[in-house]
């Protein structure tokens, strides 16, 4: 059994039971139209629910869907839309040909914000977006990248530290970029890279971004999609629990990523060249030995030799508790945080 927290509300109840939390808004949260300055990280391979993504955005964040998916992308936002997941974005990878220019339109249309990862800044795809009436926003591992996303007509920049989970842009740590990041560029930046708790959250703000970007901490929520194994991984991670590889490549080549170091481990020593099957509308695939995809609650096998991604804030992440309660908590500890370092 998963340990889930004894005072968490029940599944669904969101702010309304939590509390309404007073921040100050920031530029992220005036632009984007959300009170709290946190966003979802978009992570792909079935973790990131529409469940999910209505909860964080339900709670005064702003909710964040992967493009990378098997069904259409209307579908998925019909979705979001009848849960009310307002404000949210939608997470684009052009490596991935993840840079159909119809569907950039369409996110654009029914979303506040579209992203791009992965790939160098592409005018032409800002231009789609603007088009269809969103913001535009880059991650970034550079101050380089972050300069060019600007020039490229980009409304808002993530800058993300090697500390982050998942896939990684750069080779910099977080403090040290965003500081370079925002001398680079004037639009609002969004710190990401091994936030999971209110202290690096009020750090992050104070440093000067004007929000953060969480992940590994909302995989462990009711909501998410994760495997129950994974997740029972991530709540047992200590501090050196995790490592940078470019190991789990099948799918996405010469591409680093961050990874729980028992991963790697369980993946090298595995016997075989398929590590289990993943279900997609009632079909079943093979999952070769060191693919990239995410395990989530459609994969089985052998989970634990499976790229389960987690960022350097995973010793954080202790219990199961809703994704409401997880931005309630992040923004109630940065506030106080933040409040006693004006003093």
């Amino acid at each position: 059994m998963l340990p889930v927290r004894s005072d968490s509300p029940n599944r669904g109840s969101r702010d309304r039971t939590l509390g309404k939390v007073e921040f100050p808004g920031t530029a992220f949260t005036r632009l984007v139209g959300c009170r709290l300055p946190i966003q979802l990280a978009a992570m792909g391979g079935g973790v990131t629910t529409t469940e999910l993504i209505a909860a964080v955005s339900g709670a005064a964040g702003l909710g964040m869907l992967q493009r990378g998916d098997a069904r259409s992308l209307g579908e998925r936002l019909d979705e979001l839309a009848d849960a009310n997941a307002v404000p949210c974005g939608v997470n684009f990878v052009p490596p991935l040909g993840q840079d159909d220019e119809g569907d950039i339109e369409l996110a654009a249309s029914r979303t506040r914000l579209v992203e791009f990862f992965y790939a160098d800044p592409d005018p032409r795809l800002v231009e789609r977006v603007h088009a269809g009436g969103a913001l535009a926003c880059w991650q970034v591992g550079s101050g380089e990248e972050a300069k060019r996303a600007v020039d490229s007509g980009c409304d808002v920049i993530v800058a993300q530290g090697i500390e982050a989970g998942g896939h990684i842009r750069g080779a910099t740590a977080l403090l040290p970029l965003l500081a370079t990041v925002l001398d680079a560029v004037t639009v609002p930046v969004v710190a990401a890279g091994g936030i999971a708790s209110g202290r690096s959250m009020a750090a992050a703000l104070a440093a000067g971004a004007a929000a953060v970007r969480v992940g590994t901490r909302f995989l462990a929520t009711p909501e998410a999609g994760a495997h129950p194994d994974y997740v029972a991984a991530l709540l047992a991670a200590g501090d050196d629990a995790t490592v940078v590889t470019s190991a789990f490549s099948v799918g996405w080549p010469n591409a680093p990523h961050r990874v729980l170091r028992s991963a790697l481990a369980a993946a090298e020593a595995f016997e075989g060249d398929v590590v289990g099957v993943v279900t997609t509308d009632g079909r079943e695939q093979p999952l070769p030995r060191l693919a990239a995809l995410t395990p989530s609650r459609q994969v089985s096998g052998t989970v634990t030799a499976m790229a389960m991604y987690a960022g350097e804030g995973v010793s954080q992440v202790t219990a199961v508790i809703p994704a409401a309660q997880v931005v309630t908590e992040l923004a109630q500890e940065a506030a106080r945080l933040l409040a006693a370092w004006g003093r």
